[in-house]
């Protein structure tokens, strides 16, 4: 007698049932436990469905329910739900959810609407948090899931905009190429010069890292006050098209048009005579503003002075405004961190292919084999 109810079958088959079904039950899903159980209790016969209830702890009307299942012949679901069963989807229970979302971020949708892939500039969090104070009750994690269901993501802003095109730069463009296909094709040099980023000399962080023991990073300053004794680095640089080095002076007060020319000097002094000994002009490619601005009178008289010492004949073409992208000297140079992680704690001047680098003190001359 067990629960007041007769149990036809055996205490050592109700126990080695509970130890089969302890065993198996737990891998299987809901409606796979159900109809395992049903036909342990089919095979027992009379008593069976009490006693694998005994043994599994489970209602005698689930297992009954299996019975029918099986009796009846129904086909597999493939599932462990029948079709419309467990929560409904939150746009199901809200159907106007879906509506008021994309209602909201269609003011500030962005992209090409043609395009599959769109984005919006406001947060998950923001638009649950509208969409609650609207009635629809939301979390943030839902809004996503939704937004990514319809094609959207969260990007950040994209720089693409620049400013009112010339009618000519195509013009442009094109004469700065002819020139310097001209001049190389000729022998000549054609370089290119640009400013690099200006840095702190003394003990300041630098972005990046580099190998050392661990637990003993160099240590810098907290606050990036500049060091009126050492002040700032200034790097100015020159790019060889033809033979893909550079070379780049760091200068020790200001960004000047005569320390330009000197950086250009000292480029030809050092690498450019040697590697053009037979060259009778130069081209040189140059942003339209800084130190080397087209409006420069400076800069123009230094030039001037350098041809004359040189004997060369100078040509300068300013790129567009708007389109210092396309600089040589900064695309190729502006690559090249060389202090990237490093405490830049003197001034220096130094030579480079892209393959290998040279660091020196001032006032070295410096040559670098391509």
């Amino acid at each position: 007698m067990r629960n007041n109810v007769v149990v036809a079958i055996s205490a050592d088959v109700v126990e080695s049932l509970r130890a089969k079904f302890s065993a198996v039950l737990p891998h299987l899903d809901e409606r796979q436990q159900r109809l395992v159980m049903a036909g342990e209790a089919r095979s027992l016969g009379h008593g069976g469905i009490a006693a694998v209830a005994g043994a599994t702890g489970v209602s005698r009307s689930r297992i009954s329910q299996g019975v029918a299942e099986l009796e009846a012949g129904v086909a597999p679901l493939g599932r462990a739900r029948r079709t419309g069963g467990g929560r409904k989807s939150v746009t199901e229970t809200d159907p106007g959810l879906l509506a008021a979302l994309l209602a909201l971020v269609e003011p500030t949708r962005r992209g090409d609407p043609e395009s599959p892939l769109c984005w919006t500039t406001l947060s998950t969090r923001n638009l649950a948090d509208e969409l609650t104070a609207a009635g629809h009750k939301v979390g943030s994690d839902t809004v996503g899931r939704l937004l990514h269901e319809h094609g959207f993501s969260l990007q950040a802003n994209s720089k693409t905009l620049e400013g009112v095109s010339h009618p000519d730069r195509d013009a442009q463009f094109s004469y700065i190429n002819d020139q310097a296909a001209d001049h190389l094709a000729a022998g000549d040099p054609v370089i290119s010069v640009d400013t690099k980023k200006k840095e702190l000399v003394g003990e300041y962080k630098n972005g990046g890292r580099e190998w050392s023991p661990a637990g003993e990073p160099d240590k810098v300053k907290v606050h990036d006050f500049i060091d009126r004794n050492l002040g700032k680095a200034n790097p100015y640089g020159v790019y060889d098209l033809a033979t893909n080095t550079g070379w780049v002076s760091v200068g020790t007060d200001h960004d000047t048009a005569a320390f330009a020319v000197e950086t250009i000097r000292r480029w030809w002094n050092t690498m450019g005579a040697n590697t053009y000994p037979t060259a009778s002009r130069v081209l040189i490619t140059a942003d339209g503003g800084g130190s080397n601005s087209s409006r420069t009178r400076l800069w123009k008289t230094e030039l001037a002075t350098l041809a004359a010492q040189t004997g060369l004949r100078i040509t300068v073409c300013h790129l567009p405004p708007g389109t210092s992208k396309w600089n040589g000297c900064g695309s190729s140079e502006g690559s090249c961190c060389l202090w990237d992680g490093v405490v830049v704690v003197a001034r220096c001047v130094y030579a480079f292919s892209f393959s290998r680098e040279v660091v020196v003190p001032v006032g070295v001359e410096v040559a670098v084999a391509v």
